[in-house]
């Protein structure tokens, strides 16, 4: 079975049983098990487990600090298709994950869930304080933690390139030793895709300002950008470019100006050091008959070109030529 069809098997059997009568069954402590079990917590124990699912106060719950999703960039724009959808289904349909908290402020941390987290508490704030938050309690290590979560979301299109790498240089400090080697394997990935995304979390601070928003950096920008930041004289002038663009974003972001899109950015930040455009040499005129068209000179590579007008009489080409003469080679 592939990977999204066990997960959304594992779905199915946790939402078999639930029904509104399941929240009242709550306030009792009450939860459920599967019947199967063939979620993410197996591939990370390596054993069947039985799950227990706890509907709660969202406010009872609180992000864990390593969690690869920036909350505050949640939004009822960015999340509206959650929370309509939960209030639709008269529910939240999959259970988050949780670890338990002890002699904490709250009493569960979130480990994946942020956007559900975020849909529940709007909706209990904006005329639904019947919705609860759908949970289920795992016992993890903060490398497990951080697995499960990188599992859960890496095809994730809501959870940006940089928000990934970012969590990705943290996690090959906190729990790989810096060893790039060992957390690709843990993770499944290739060295090479890891690599990408580790580069990518080291864009300078200028850079990451220089968007909109952290959402719109991508792994192919930080690709396209390391040779011009390679180099001290291109790379000063790209920070430099960048310093320009943040101020300009910020300032849409208070409502002055439109924001620039990221493939803006990008070609802003590419052009500033672009070789500069030759320019153009100016035709040279040289008068001939009074009331005529001028004799023209244009240089071509090594070669001069003259171009006299057809109309322009003897007399005339002979004066346009004397002048051409005296400003190559001065007055005789």
């Amino acid at each position: 079975m592939s990977g999204g069809k066990k997960h959304d098997a594992l779905f199915d059997d946790v939402l078999s049983g639930i029904d509104s009568e399941t929240e009242s069954k709550s306030a009792r402590g009450g939860a459920r098990f599967l019947k199967r079990s063939t979620s993410i917590g197996e591939t990370l124990a390596g054993e069947r487990e039985e799950k227990v699912l706890h509907w709660v106060d969202p406010a009872t719950c609180r992000m864990w600090e390593r969690h690869n999703r920036e909350y505050a960039l949640l939004s009822e724009e960015n999340c509206g298709d959650l929370i309509d959808g939960i209030r639709a289904q008269g529910q939240q349909e999959f259970p988050a994950i949780v670890r338990r908290l002890e002699k904490e402020d709250h009493a569960y941390e979130v480990i994946c869930g942020a956007r559900r987290h975020f849909a529940v508490s709007w909706l209990r704030a904006n005329n639904y304080p019947q919705f609860k938050y759908l949970v289920e309690v795992r016992d993890l290590t903060d490398e497990e933690a951080f697995r499960l979560a990188d599992i859960e979301n890496r095809d994730r299109n809501d959870i940006s390139d940089y928000e990934r790498a970012r969590d990705y240089a943290q996690a090959i400090q906190l729990y790989y030793g810096g060893r790039q080697k060992t957390m690709a394997a843990r993770l499944d990935v290739s060295e090479a895709w890891l690599s990408r995304y580790l580069q990518l979390a080291k864009l300078p601070e200028e850079i990451v300002s220089a968007f909109a928003t952290i959402h719109d950096i991508r792994e192919l920008h930080a690709r396209t950008l390391k040779p011009l930041l390679s180099a001290k004289a291109s790379s000063n002038a790209v920070l430099a470019r960048a310093r320009q663009l943040a101020k300009a974003q910020a300032g849409a972001r208070a409502g002055q100006g439109v924001a620039m899109e990221a493939s803006q950015v990008m070609a802003s930040l590419k052009a500033a050091v672009a070789a500069p455009a030759s320019p153009k040499k100016t035709a040279v005129t040289h008068e001939g008959d009074p009331s005529g068209p001028p004799m023209v000179e244009r240089r071509q590579g090594r070669k001069t070109i003259l171009e006299l007008p057809n109309q322009m009489s003897r007399a005339g080409a002979e004066a346009a030529f004397q002048r051409f003469l005296d400003s190559r080679y001065g007055a005789s």
